[in-house]
């Protein structure tokens, strides 16, 4: 399958690094198609793995997933061609974090409460497939759900497409190992105005415990 993939930090590494050795192939896409850091991902994995712009690889995918800093998602979304889009899925890792006031982060004013950096995206790609997912754990985590409890512990996926959803749910479970029965489908797109909004409590608990490797179980 073709992935796109959007950012070049840790989150963005690890995504593509995963599926790339699950023999996907894979573009990730930065401000310039010859970004150094990923040219030498890209020489590593010569066969799957190709670099571009944001717009080379929103076109690229048949999935594209946005790793980008919540700080600069929406520029760098509107910066795409609605051609490369349509129709897309994109699978939404971002969370509207603000660092300025210190730790734990604060939520960035008007993408929280009533509203989320999610569906902000998603009223950006009208014509396209937002998936929220993977943004409530650490960027290992999120590609191999058996690094916490053996992969005993709850993925979080709201979108506005039920199909999509369930496609999205069966690539997590394929590819990153999560467990079927412990996938959540929170609903519509505006319930990742939850999922961001836990975000702070986790990096609270993150410097409470000393380890980012930990997840949240649902026991009834």
């Amino acid at each position: 399958m073709k992935i796109g993939i959007l950012g070049t930090g840790m989150v963005g590494e690890t995504i593509a690094s995963a599926l790339l050795d699950k023999n996907h192939d894979v573009m990730i896409g930065s401000r310039t198609a010859t970004n150094e850091k990923v040219a030498e991902l890209v020489k590593k994995n010569s066969k799957h793995a190709s670099q571009g712009t944001f717009n080379d690889a929103a076109a690229y995918g048949d999935i594209v997933f946005i790793c980008l800093n919540g700080e600069h998602a929406l520029d760098v979304i509107r910066s795409l061609d609605e051609f490369n889009t349509a129709n897309k899925i994109f699978v939404d890792i971002t969370n509207p974090l603000d660092f300025t006031h210190g730790m734990p982060p604060r939520l960035i004013n008007g993408l929280s409460n009533n509203n989320s950096l999610g569906e902000e995206i998603q009223r950006l790609l009208p014509n396209a497939y937002v998936i929220k997912a993977l943004n409530t754990v650490n960027h290992k985590l999120m590609v191999d759900a058996r690094q916490v409890n053996n992969g005993d512990h709850n993925l979080f996926v709201c979108g506005n497409n039920a199909d999509i959803k369930n496609k999205m749910m069966h690539f997590f479970v394929d590819n990153f190992h999560w467990r079927p029965e412990r996938l959540i489908d929170l609903g519509g797109i505006e319930m990742a105005r939850c999922t961001e909004a836990y975000v702070p409590f986790w990096v609270a608990i993150w410097q409470a415990t000393g380890s980012p490797m930990f997840n949240l179980k649902v026991v009834q």
